[in-house]
């Protein structure tokens, strides 16, 4: 296995902020790690927003003690120059297990997230009975 690069630790780092700003309501730390054209995409599909949108959602929650709170149990990180990818495996009390994904972009010195991605993983073997429940939940709106 490959030593860490700087640009690894960096981005793992980054990362590592944006999730404990977001578990300690550092609404500066978090916002501050995002890029100005920054988007968020949730796990409900109408759920895409840039960045103005996702601030205006989040920020009351940044008035508690703890925004939300999901924890990286394993990270892949990629790079192609001053672009890089990642996908993590989350946990979070609520929810259980999540994956996040994401872009990252080098901004002169430093990396922030372009884009980030919150899922729910669903087993193959319930992903049928999964979809029929979305569907029909589509169906009575």
């Amino acid at each position: 296995m490959a030593e860490p690069t700087a640009d690894d630790t960096a981005v793992n780092t980054l990362l590592d902020v944006f999730h404990t700003a977001a578990a300690t309501a550092d609404e500066d730390a978090y916002f501050g790690a995002m890029t100005d054209d920054f988007v968020f995409v949730g796990t409900d599909a109408t759920e895409r927003w840039p960045r103005a949108e996702f601030e205006a959602f989040a920020r009351p929650h940044f008035d508690k003690d703890s925004a939300w709170i999901y924890e990286s149990v394993e990270r892949h990180v990629q790079f192609h120059g001053d672009v890089g990818w990642f996908d993590e495996r989350l946990s979070n009390d609520k929810y259980g297990e999540t994956r996040g994904s994401g872009v990252v972009v080098r901004e002169g010195e430093s990396w922030k997230v372009a884009q980030y991605v919150l899922s729910f993983p669903i087993p193959n073997d319930l992903a049928a009975n999964v979809v029929a429940q979305i569907k029909a939940a589509a169906k009575k709106d």
